[in-house]
């Protein structure tokens, strides 16, 4: 199945490379008539996936902070019950009802 994966990636690149290289006249960027950028087709379009990319990767990142912030408050809010007391903490094993906690 990794042979299959690797041989349509290859094919895939290989067909994005060849289309970029029959695309590399100049083009005009104009940027609200402020400013304007002759560049070749291929630099403009290659700067606009990684900037789509960028935002994407940034846009997880933040996801993930958010979700890391979430399960720490939920893993304080837990601290100190029995929840998360292990059956094999020697306080348990040792059958002092004193340590046990409530019934």
């Amino acid at each position: 199945m990794q042979t299959i994966r690797w041989i349509i990636a290859a094919a895939i690149f290989l067909t994005l490379l060849l289309l970029s290289l029959q695309n590399a006249e100049q083009v005009t960027l104009r940027v609200f008539n402020l400013a304007t950028l002759q560049a070749p087709l291929v630099f403009v379009v290659f700067i606009a996936f990684a900037a789509g990319v960028a935002a994407g990767l940034l846009a997880g990142a933040f996801r993930a902070a958010r979700l890391k912030r979430q399960l720490n408050a939920l893993r304080r809010g837990h601290r100190g019950s029995d929840v998360t007391r292990s059956p094999l903490d020697p306080d348990t094993l040792s059958g002092n009802p004193s340590s046990l906690g409530p019934p």
